[in-house]
Order: structure tokens, then C-alpha cells, then sequence
């Protein structure tokens, strides 16, 4: 017995050992960077550019005859008006629908370019909630340290902080290495099926092969990785798939002071209720295991040992991360019930019955994956399951954390913004960046702004907004960025 508790112990103190080395071992993966020569950067100009951009409705709805094009043509004349170098000098090609292509000529033509992404439209403004703005969400306002409107971060920073940015450099006279293009679609808010598919179409037509695709997605956090107390620059190394499904019942209607055991509304509120019980399966794995990679070990030591240990303590961490909604996308396809719809009065028992429920799809699994999980959580064969709507997806290829375009904009985010930890992770949400995986392995997504815990609903929410510092911080990215990659 006293030899058999030995045995134990010292199995438990090798483990410990184990646990303890792999956590000293896993040391931080930040890349040293050389301070970044002086950009001559007027953050007053660009926060009134950006403000200038903001004024202009160019807002996609779902229905496209609502969507005013005109808008779009006046936004394009007040970039030429703003930015007269880029429009003089680069390449530009205005696409049918209101895409913009600009093709700045790198020096040496055999050297893959550098592809960057914006878009130009909006979402939609809530007319009962316009009055729950602090400033009016098209008045393109600054006041209080910030520019106030909508695509203030979505997305109007990125188109206006590349043009600024090369507008900036052409001032200098910066010629770059290689070509750098610079692609902003005109309905990525409905899902770039006309400008970010077209233009990436035409850019497969001619050959590109980009060295690496840079779009909108992810920020520099602030307070919102639990455990880091340093800000923290999430770069988007892959995007979530989407897809809609509707579930539909159907019977026999009739007076409500006879029902049957189960209506059809009961039938389907069952369904939804098993959908949200019966959650995909959590894993860490893909975007999720490297950002806990690099950000593990900038924690505390406790959570760096089960960071480093994941072998082990997986389903504890798991079981962790699921408690948080925004953790828990992270790690599983997500179940979210949107639309329910039956009924004409109430005395009337319905004879039909519909809901509509969203999944984003965790890399690792497919929307073939999504439907057979649907069809055997809801395990009622009164209940039709088929997907819905036209826009779906699979989820994006993962790209590379080890690649000179990742590196290159790790290298930038720590130049323009020194006290970040930068990590890769995964985007929730649709960007026009998944039309251009076809083009090149290593598509990336960040926008170079600061994000706390009161600015994570102001994109497509009330009081978008960005600061003055992050208006000149955009330009000075894009442009170190260009210098980077595409320089000397």
C-alpha cells in the first residue's frame, strides 16, 4: 500500500513538473520592433476628412432599388476633391455599382502586390432610434475628441486612412517596391455579392497573386481579454461561416377554444428550445488554440499553466470561455434564434408556423455540419429544416501566423501602437476579405483603432464613433504599413 501511494505521489509531482515546465517554457511571442521614422501626420486634416465622408448616405439595404446610388458618385467626387495626388497619380477604375479599384505601379512589377480592402457603405440608421444619438448619425460631427457618425468605424476609417495614407506618401515621395492596389466595395454590408465578388473577380482575371490581402475585422482591445492587462491587437487570421435556416411547421388551423394537444406554434417553439439546448460542440482548435498561444503567456501564472497545458485542462477552459457569449463564439458554431412568425388573431390557432434561426459556422466545421446537428436537435419530423436566404458561407481558410504578411503587419501594429500585445484570432462576422481567399493563402483582417468594453455595440449600433487619436493612428498604420511592405 505505502509503496503504491509512493508510486502515486511521485506520478503527481512528475505531472506537476510537466504542467510547470511547458507553462516557464512558453514564453511571450511579441516581435521586437525598430522604432518607425516620423510620419508627418495632421491628425486635425484626416479626423476632417473623415467627417467630411461621413455626411454622405451611402447606406446597402437588403432591398438594392433602396439603396441611393447617387450617394455613392458624390462620396467618389469628394474623395477625388480630397485626396488630388492619389487621383493624379495612382490608377483608378470605378466599377458599375460604385466599387473603386486604385492601382498604385510598384517599381519592380515581378514582386507579388499588396492588396488592402475597405468598403464604402453603410448600414442603415434606425429612424426610432436617430434620436438617441449624441450628434445626428450622418451630420458628420466632431465634438468631444471624436468624429460622430455612421461608418465612423465601419468602415469609412479604413477607406479614408488608406487614401490619407497615400496621399501622405506620395507627398513625400515615396515610390513603393512593389504595386499596391487598394479595393473598396460598395456593398459589403449586404455581402459584397456585386462589389468585393467583381472586383476580386477582375483582379483574378489579370492575373493577381497578392502578396498578402489586408480588410477590416478585428482592433486593438482594451480591457476586454480578460487577464492581459495590456491592450491587445486581434488580427483576424480566418472568419466565421454563415448561414440561415428556417424551421416550418404545418397543420390543421381552427378555433382557439378547441385546440390540439400541440399547435403548431407549440410544435415549433420546442424546435427552437432543442436548437438552443442542444449547442454545437465547443473546441479549441483553428484561430481560437493560436490566439491562446501568444496570449497565454501574458497572463498571470495560473492561467498561463492551463494555457500551456491545454492537453489537460481543455474542458475546464472550455467550460469557462462558454459562460461568455463573446468566448463563446469563439470556440462553437453559434445558435441564434432571429425571427418568429405565425398567427393572424387571437382566437385563430395558425395552421402554419415559421422561424428563422442564424449560425455562424467555427472554422473546423461546414454548413452540411450545421444542418445535420439542426436536424437531429430538433428530432421532430413535423418540422421542415431547410436553409434559408442567399447569403451563406462556409468558413475562410485559416492563414498563416508564420508568414512575411503576418509578420509585416504585427510589425506595423507594434510601431504604431507600442503597448499592444498583438495575437491572431478569429472574426465573428462576414467581410468582403472571404471573396479574395481564391487570390492569395494569407488574407488578414484588423483595423487600427482602439476598442473598449463602450465601444464593442457602436459599429451598426447607436453613436458610432471614433476618436480624434485613432483618426490620425489609422493613417499613420496604413501608411507605415504601405512603407513596410512595400518600401524602401
Amino acid at each position: 500500500m505505502r509503496r503504491a501511494v509512493a508510486i502515486l505521489a511521485a506520478a503527481f509531482a512528475a505531472l506537476g513538473v510537466v504542467l510547470v515546465v511547458n507553462a516557464v517554457h512558453s514564453g511571450s511571442r511579441q516581435i521586437a520592433v525598430e522604432p518607425m521614422s516620423p510620419l508627418a501626420v495632421d491628425g486635425a486634416v484626416a479626423a476632417r476628412h473623415l467627417a467630411g465622408a461621413l455626411r454622405f448616405r451611402t447606406v446597402s439595404y437588403q432591398d438594392p432599388t433602396r439603396s441611393d446610388r447617387a450617394e455613392f458618385v458624390r462620396l467618389h467626387r469628394y474623395l477625388e476633391e480630397t485626396f488630388p495626388r492619389v487621383h493624379g497619380t495612382l490608377g483608378k477604375e470605378a466599377l458599375e455599382g460604385g466599387s473603386l479599384l486604385f492601382t498604385w505601379k510598384g517599381r519592380d512589377p515581378a514582386l507579388p502586390p499588396l492588396l488592402l480592402l475597405a468598403h464604402l457603405d453603410v448600414v442603415p440608421v434606425d429612424a426610432a432610434t436617430e434620436d438617441a444619438w449624441t450628434h445626428p448619425p450622418f451630420a458628420g460631427e466632431i465634438a468631444d475628441g471624436y468624429v460622430w457618425g455612421r461608418g465612423a468605424m465601419d468602415d469609412k476609417v479604413a477607406v479614408l486612412g488608406l487614401l490619407e495614407a497615400a496621399e501622405l506618401l506620395l507627398t513625400e515621395g515615396f515610390q513603393p517596391r512593389r504595386t499596391i492596389s487598394l479595393a473598396f466595395g460598395h456593398d459589403e454590408e449586404v455581402g459584397g455579392t456585386e462589389g468585393a465578388v467583381n472586383l476580386a473577380q477582375l483582379l483574378r482575371a489579370r492575373g493577381a497573386a497578392p502578396a498578402f490581402v489586408l480588410d477590416e475585422g478585428l482592433a486593438v482591445t482594451e480591457g476586454l481579454v480578460s487577464g492581459v492587462p495590456a491592450p491587445v491587437a486581434l488580427v483576424g487570421i480566418a472568419e466565421k461561416g454563415y448561414l440561415t435556416i428556417e424551421l416550418l411547421v404545418e397543420g390543421e388551423g381552427g378555433h382557439s377554444s378547441t385546440p390540439p394537444p400541440e399547435t403548431a406554434i407549440g410544435i415549433l417553439a420546442a424546435a427552437v428550445r432543442n436548437l438552443e439546448r442542444h449547442q454545437a460542440p465547443p473546441a479549441i482548435a483553428g484561430p481560437a488554440r493560436r490566439l491562446f498561444e501568444v496570449i497565454g503567456p501574458e497572463m498571470p501564472f495560473p492561467r498561463r499553466l492551463a494555457l500551456a497545458n491545454l492537453w489537460l485542462f481543455a474542458p475546464i477552459v472550455e467550460w469557462r470561455l462558454a459562460a461568455d457569449p463573446t468566448t463563446n463564439a469563439l470556440i462553437r458554431t453559434t445558435t441564434a434564434p432571429t425571427m418568429f412568425e405565425s398567427g393572424v388573431k387571437e382566437n385563430v390557432l395558425p395552421g402554419r408556423a415559421r422561424a428563422v434561426v442564424n449560425f455562424r459556422i467555427r472554422p473546423g466545421e461546414s454548413i452540411e455540419d450545421v444542418l445535420e446537428h439542426a436536424r437531429a436537435a430538433v428530432a421532430d419530423p413535423r418540422v421542415r429544416i431547410a436553409a434559408a436566404g442567399t447569403t451563406r458561407s462556409e468558413p475562410s481558410p485559416e492563414s498563416s501566423v508564420e508568414s512575411n504578411g503576418f509578420t509585416t503587419i504585427a510589425r506595423t501594429i507594434r510601431q504604431v501602437f507600442p503597448e499592444a500585445v498583438v495575437a491572431p484570432s478569429l472574426v465573428f462576422g462576414a467581410t468582403d476579405a472571404r471573396h479574395y481567399t481564391g487570390l492569395c493563402a494569407d488574407v488578414y483582417r484588423f483595423l487600427p483603432y482602439r476598442v473598449g468594453p463602450d465601444d464593442v455595440h457602436r459599429p451598426h449600433g447607436i453613436d458610432e464613433r471614433l476618436s480624434l487619436a485613432d483618426a490620425e493612428n489609422a493613417v499613420r498604420f496604413y501608411a507605415q504599413l504601405m512603407r513596410n511592405a512595400a518600401g524602401p
